[in-house]
């Protein structure tokens, strides 16, 4: 921790050691608190900390009983925030057959039932009854997926934007350090509603109609419900200005009013990026924890996130959508600078768990011509085609790798982030001079005995309701992968994860999948059954039975019954 850098406190009696008469901000969360850049409420509150405010954290508040935990630190003079941790609520509590799980890897010794279902939406509706006057700004997975009309798997209906069901304020949308900081100066600089209105990266729920005269009007929530087909294209909409450069005012009728969703932030700069990492964190959890196991941390403790955003546009998956599209890198010195502190940990014992983000070789990755990146409406930079404008060199990625195995004390810099091997292979061999090279070195360098990769499926029809590429390719990367293992004389294996049931798929295809030979002699065990998550393409799919791209149907499998077997399918040689 940095030098006269105060504790985020939980307690009154941790405000009161800090010698604090009155709380800025206090965030309300459904995690257990850990003081480390992997989680959203940490990253919050120290960039917070860092414009001058006092900020506190309320984490896992009993929602059941006299609401102490929200009282307990009484009124804040800005504003709450809220989320509900680092996932969506209900996907933290619920497998993809709708089964109650028995543990939360983000809560001490595992234990489940922590938070309630919906967290952001109970949160904040107790806040308002005990505030009403207190702003409620909602952030995180949980809210940033639900800022529209979306479909929730666990009632099987369409919902409204949390925005509406909550009655918060406002939804600071994708990552929050820059837009929440703009929205807690406006609000302590006194700012009408209708100036605050206009920031960036914010969403809110007004009555009447709107009068943004340049906004994109979507269908209203009531007609989705009634029209599949409108959902569909709402969604198509929503989708397509998320993944650009210079997107619309969104506006979605709602009820007797409507929602709006601001553009966000320009993507940040490798300047704005370090900014985010140059702050006190302990890279521990708060001390109100001492003696307990948070399962989360032991996974992430000693980690490095590189960049952020991921222009894959893979249609089960929410990272654009929270992130963006827009790749977001940090130096190599802020990253080397992280290295460096984490060997300060106690139990740092030179091994880098995991050096990457949400795909972990497109650090530094971008367009060469930017101008042509301002203007593209394209979902992925990868499908159906790689496109022609990025640049997919691996050189930076390999000086960073170089760098930070330099660094004295660190023996081991892992990759348990996925990869894309659509960025260095091409089903006639490798994409430029980088790419084999930079295969080796992931694989004999940093590689802990297995390199999982996610083709997801085998059959080519269902992968294109998935974006995703030939299983050709994964032929091709396996052929790549045995060859550096024999020239080197290793036995490191290649491990691939597959999803069923997903929309499109058949018992048929999985079947197929099952049998395929390009998979003899693997590592088989790595299968999910596909969970329709608020604001993907696939999830609806699977609501609508259309696919949003082109408006035809697809085959959808509801069946439990069915989906466990698809999933079954999977295991039938072992």
């Amino acid at each position: 921790m940095q030098a006269g850098a105060p504790m985020i406190p939980t307690s009154v009696k941790e405000v009161q050691a800090l010698g604090w008469d009155w709380i800025d901000v206090i965030l309300v969360t459904g995690d257990a608190f850990i003081d480390h850049p992997s989680f959203g409420t940490a990253c919050i509150a120290r960039y917070l900390q860092k414009q001058g405010y006092r900020v506190a954290v309320v984490p896992q508040p009993n929602w059941r009983d006299d609401l102490r935990d929200f009282r307990k630190l009484g009124r804040p003079r800005l504003c709450f925030g809220v989320n509900s941790g680092a996932m969506d609520s209900m996907v933290n509590h619920y497998t993809a057959f709708k089964r109650l799980r028995h543990d939360d890897a983000y809560t001490p010794e595992g234990r489940a039932g922590q938070r309630p279902d919906y967290a952001v939406t109970v949160y904040t509706k107790l806040l308002k009854q005990l505030y009403p006057d207190v702003p409620v700004v909602i952030g995180g997975i949980e809210a940033s997926l639900r800022r529209l009309t979306h479909y929730d798997y666990w009632q099987d209906r369409l919902f409204p934007s949390i925005l509406v069901d909550s009655g918060a304020d406002w939804l600071c949308y994708g990552m929050g350090e820059r837009p929440m900081h703009e929205l807690v100066r406006a609000i302590e600089a006194g700012w009408s509603r209708h100036q605050m209105e206009q920031l960036p990266q914010l969403a809110f729920y007004r009555s009447g109609k709107s009068k943004v005269r340049d906004a994109l009007l979507l269908h209203s929530f009531e007609r989705c419900c009634k029209e599949p087909r409108a959902f569909a294209e709402n969604f198509h909409e929503i989708e397509t200005q998320a993944n650009m450069l210079h997107p619309s005012v969104l506006v979605e009728p709602c009820g007797d009013g409507y929602v709006q969703v601001n553009p966000p932030c320009a993507p940040a700069t490798q300047e704005e990026m370090d900014s985010f990492w140059d702050l006190p964190f302990t890279r521990l959890p708060h001390p109100r924890y001492k003696g307990k196991r948070i399962p989360a941390y032991d996974m992430i403790k000693h980690s490095i996130i590189t960049h952020r955003g991921c222009f894959g546009g893979c249609n089960f998956c929410t990272i654009a959508a929270h992130q963006g599209k827009f790749i977001q890198s940090r130096s190599e010195e802020s990253i080397v600078s992280e290295v460096e502190a984490l060997k300060r940990l106690p139990d740092f014992r030179g091994n880098i768990s995991d050096l990457g983000a949400p795909t972990a070789n497109m650090y530094g990755m971008g367009g060469r011509d930017s101008g042509k990146c301002a203007v593209c409406r394209r979902k992925s930079c990868l499908y159906p085609a790689p496109c022609a404008n990025l640049d997919r060199s691996h050189r930076r990625l390999l000086e960073l790798y170089a760098r930070v195995g330099a660094v004295p004390g660190v023996r081991h810099a892992y990759i348990g982030s996925g990869i894309r091997y659509d960025l260095f292979l091409t089903e006639d061999g490798p994409v430029d001079e980088t790419s084999l090279p930079y295969l080796k070195e992931l694989v004999l360098n940093h590689t802990s005995g297995r390199l999982k990769v996610a083709p997801e499926h085998t059959e080519d029809k269902v992968l294109q309701y998935m974006a995703k590429p030939s299983f050709r390719l994964f032929r091709r990367l396996r052929a790549e992968f045995d060859k550096i293992n024999r020239a080197a004389g290793r036995h490191t294996e290649l491990v691939p994860y597959f999803i069923s049931s997903h929309p499109g798929c058949t018992l048929h295809d999985m079947e197929k999948l099952s049998q395929n030979p390009a998979l003899q002699g693997i590592w088989m065990d790595q299968v999910q059954d596909f969970t329709p998550t608020p604001m993907t393409t696939s999830s609806v799919m699977f609501w609508t039975g259309l696919d949003p791209r082109t408006m035809k149907p697809v085959f959808v499998e509801r069946s439990l019954e069915k989906k466990r077997k698809q999933k079954s399918l999977f295991f039938r040689k072992k």
